[in-house]
């Protein structure tokens, strides 16, 4: 089975800057597609950003274009969510995914979960 860990959440202020990691092992890394999640509390978990098992196709909520950027090192068996210009409205936490292929934006369709790792943005 396939298993996530993430890493790289924190506090920040406005307008600040966070990379978040997910460490991934136990598959064929490159066959395997990436995404990222966030569920504040009280809220639906929602869909942030995904990437191919390639890489090279990539998908992002309209709320965060422009401002998050997604990555995958197939060398590293890690994928990265760069997150800049932070708002209080992306503090959540945040979730680590992967399916084969590729991750789908309902989140109920997604076969594997990192634990999550919390982003708080203060104003």
């Amino acid at each position: 089975q396939v298993r996530l860990v993430e890493s790289g959440g924190g506090l920040v202020q406005a307008g600040g800057s966070l990379r978040l990691s997910c460490a991934a092992s136990g598959g064929t890394f490159t066959r395997y597609g990436m995404g990222w999640f966030r569920q504040a509390p009280g809220k639906e978990r929602e869909f942030v950003a995904a990437i191919s098992d390639s890489g090279t196709y990539t998908s992002y909520a309209d709320s965060v274009k422009g401002r998050f950027t997604i990555s995958k090192d197939n060398a590293k068996n890690t994928g990265y969510l760069q997150m800049s210009s932070l708002k209080p409205e992306d503090t959540a936490v945040y979730y680590c995914a992967s399916s084969l292929y590729v991750v789908q934006r309902n989140w109920r369709a997604v076969d594997y979960w990192g634990q999550g790792t919390q982003v708080t943005v203060s104003s």
